[in-house]
């Protein structure tokens, strides 16, 4: 069992890694972790996330009351109390603004394209979350729909949020996220958007299950006339691809 200070100490590396992978600015983004069911960690507001230190970080209980620390807690604490109170089987949270991810939500577009074999294992589609503002329960309330089947949830002009059995899990869901909406967007970018074929999907599906990877994961519906880049979705597709280049002036 990891100590306070190991907890706290790994939460300041992962607020280091979003920060050298933009996908935090300023003191965007906020991080926690469960110690049991009445007592968890988090970042406070108003730090950067590349000048955390171990004495920052904040204990607070299951409604974000502030326990213990000299700051305050984020105030987008809620949205992790509600994953916490609604996933037994999750210990930590991220929540940060990676720049490809959350610019599909700005303009609209579902990351639901399977495109990457290592994305269709870990995270499937990846939903997108209604608006809601900051600091308020329009957030959690928006994670609510989902929250039971996905580790990894869009929010509408916000960012995303990511969860996982542990802190370096969450990290890697977040990672995952983004490096799938990169390589979508320069395929549309391309002009094309060839989705991994149903059979292969299916094939995928039963070696998530062989391998027992941890995390809730939506599963995947494959119609052969309207997935995979033929008949309905290849006209989406090209729907969807044009909407991208009208957006960028291209």
């Amino acid at each position: 069992m990891k100590s306070p200070f190991e907890i706290k100490k790994e939460i300041c590396e992962v607020g280091l890694k979003l920060w050298q992978k933009g996908f935090v600015a300023a003191n965007d983004g906020n991080i926690s972790a469960k110690i049991n069911d009445n007592e968890f960690y988090c970042t406070p507001t108003g730090v950067s996330k590349a000048s955390l230190t171990p004495d920052m970080i904040i204990k607070v209980d299951k409604d974000g009351k502030k326990l213990e620390g000299k700051l305050n807690p984020s105030s987008e604490i809620k949205m992790h109390m509600r994953v916490y109170r609604e996933r037994p089987d999750v210990t930590a949270v991220v929540h940060a603004h990676p720049p490809v991810a959350t610019a599909f939500t700005v303009a609209d577009i579902d990351l639901d394209q399977y495109v990457l074999p290592e994305a269709v294992l870990t995270i499937g589609a990846v939903p997108t979350c209604d608006y809601g503002t900051p600091s308020t329960m329009e957030i959690p309330d928006s994670l609510d729909p989902y929250l039971q089947n996905h580790d990894a949830f869009l929010l509408r002009n916000h960012g995303a949020l990511t969860v996982g059995c542990n802190l370096t899990k969450a990290f890697f869901v977040m990672e995952e996220v983004e490096f799938n909406a990169v390589i979508c967007k320069h395929a549309m970018d391309l002009g094309a958007v060839h989705e991994i074929s149903c059979d292969q999907l299916k094939k995928l599906m039963d070696l998530r299950k062989k391998m027992n990877l941890p995390g809730r994961h939506p599963g995947i519906e494959c119609d052969e006339e309207t997935s995979c880049g033929c008949g309905a979705n290849a006209e989406l597709v090209e729907a969807i691809t044009k909407k991208v280049l009208a957006a960028l002036g291209k």
